[in-house]
């Protein structure tokens, strides 16, 4: 990040984010690795360079949080889906099964049919 202005390094375009790209493109042609780069930006320009929260204190509830909301939206969800289909099973014992016709209605329709046949 640069530190001037806090936008992605890769997009500002103030003097100070010249001056730490050339930093990290010397540390690079070094053959610094990745964590001593690192190291050296956050000794430069401190924490805020980085973009990153610390993994403790306040700043771990950055990573902390999400999980939890995660792991409570799928307990809310299970909750809400085994509610649905309890209500649901109840709902089709409410409703008693249906009969089909009677004998002497099925005899009355089958001689209406045979009255249209073609």
């Amino acid at each position: 990040m640069c530190p001037v202005c806090g936008t992605l390094l890769e997009l500002a375009e103030s003097p100070q984010a010249t001056r730490e790209k050339a930093f990290i493109e010397k540390l690079v042609k070094q053959g610094q690795s990745k964590d001593e780069i690192k190291e050296a930006l956050v000794a430069q320009y401190g924490d805020a360079v980085l973009a990153e929260p610390k993994g403790s204190g306040f700043s771990l509830s950055a990573y902390v949080v999400p999980i939890i909301a995660f792991v409570v939206a799928v307990i809310l969800l299970a909750f809400a889906v085994w509610k649905w289909r309890k209500a649901a099973g109840k709902r089709e014992d409410r409703h008693p099964e249906v009969e089909g016709p009677s004998d002497e209605d099925r005899q009355r329709l089958d001689d209406d049919l045979a009255r249209y046949d073609l």
